[in-house]
């Protein structure tokens, strides 16, 4: 007599005799699957020890990450791998290049370069991109080579010349691309632009967001934070709801939180932080450092009221060093004076142009003009120095 024990999560038989019994033609015919189960572990197991061993020693993986990866892979001869690298290396991608890659997506190292590969590097180089392009876009991304050419990336391209066709040349557009090889890969893009539009982002806008912040449009849930801003006031045909939205998109909602708090402890409520982010989205995209460092210098340094900031916030995204220091001292001197009046807006000359700052609150003031601009000079040299004490 024997007893057949099966341990499933090996997936194969084994076979425990609990009596002296050799193996016989009957036994084989009982568990014909046997030998074929041990023989095909084995199999197995020296297939992944390729594959790990071939990681280590051809494309610089780590013992982790190649045990990591060798779970993907199936091949226990180095033919097709070596073909990947050679491959690689005939487009002049370093070896470091090549491990970034293949680190990122092991599983090109079992593709048909002919087939997988080649054909989004001539799509590229139809465009106009060069082989340092290339290479760029590659490295950049390597899930781009994951893609389908007919089905994703050839109209996902067309999709963002659209857009970017009446302001760009074909050279140009594909110059963004390279830039922004993510826009060419994810998914996300051609649904998340409807989405904008459908919601009220004017093409103009469309055309800014790709432009200048592109990211936006590979974010995840991003109905979510249209849905948002809109509930606060929000009105999306406006520049101010593009940079909104690449506000609630890039900080997350710990620093979110902090950004807040921050300006609770220099005296606003939150209403008007509400209010400063709603007239000028940048506030919230300032660091906390700089949000601190711009009113310390506000209220401690220049004597001014924080809560003026609610009304022109776009202040705190400005250089402390090269404008807001100088123009105070300017203005701290006017005060004293009692050349500027009372009642007048304290945040009007931080936001005019270089020009007009100095023709109402330098050159207007004849008698005075030589010490103010000798004054605003002097503090914007101090400024670059890390100096922001006025003299």
């Amino acid at each position: 007599m024997f007893i057949v024990y099966t341990h499933t999560t090996l997936g194969c038989a084994k076979v425990f005799a609990f009596t002296t019994l050799k193996w016989s033609p009957l036994l084989q015919l009982q568990f014909p699957n046997f030998q074929f189960c041990t023989a095909t572990s084995t199999s197995t197991s020296h297939s992944r020890s390729f594959v790990v061993s071939y990681l280590i020693n051809n494309c610089a993986f780590s013992q982790e990450t190649a045990l990591k990866a060798s779970r993907k892979l199936h091949f226990s001869k180095p033919q097709k791998p070596d073909s990947v690298l050679s491959f690689f290396r005939n487009h002049a991608f370093s070896n470091s290049h090549i491990s970034h890659i293949l680190q990122r997506q092991p599983g090109l190292l079992s593709c048909n370069t002919q087939k997988t590969l080649l054909p989004k590097f001539e799509f590229l180089r139809s465009k106009g991109a060069s082989s340092l392009d290339v290479i760029h876009v590659v490295t950049a991304c390597p899930n781009f080579l994951r893609r389908s050419l007919k089905s994703h990336i050839i109209p996902t391209y067309e999709f963002v010349r659209g857009f970017l066709q009446t302001l760009f040349t074909e050279k140009q557009i594909i110059d963004f691309l390279i830039q922004n090889p993510f826009l060419l890969y994810d998914g996300r893009v051609a649904p998340n632009v409807k989405l904008l539009l459908d919601s009220g982002v004017t093409h103009s806008e469309m055309v800014k967001l790709l432009q200048r912040w592109p990211r936006v449009l590979y974010s995840g849930n991003l109905s979510k934070a249209v849905q948002e801003l809109k509930q606060v006031g929000f009105d999306a045909s406006l520049s101010t709801f593009s940079v909104a939205l690449l506000a609630k998109r890039t900080v997350n909602e710990s620093k979110w939180d902090e950004k807040i708090d921050t300006y609770k402890r220099w005296g606003w409520s939150q209403e008007q932080v509400l209010l400063a982010f709603r007239r000028h989205p940048f506030c919230m995209l300032a660091s906390r450092d700089k949000i601190n460092a711009v009113m310390s210098f506000w209220v401690e340094q220049a004597g001014f009221n924080s809560v003026d900031l609610v009304k022109t916030p776009g202040i705190i995204s400005l250089s402390l060093r090269k404008r807001i220091a100088p123009r105070a001292c300017v203005l701290q001197f006017l005060i004293s004076k009692g050349l500027v009046r009372n009642g007048a807006s304290l945040t009007v000359p931080f936001v005019l142009t270089e020009k007009l700052f100095l023709d109402k609150y330098v050159k207007r003031f004849k008698e005075d003009s030589s010490h103010l601009l000798k004054l605003y000079t002097e503090n914007t040299i101090l400024g670059n120095d890390n100096d922001n004490t006025c003299r």
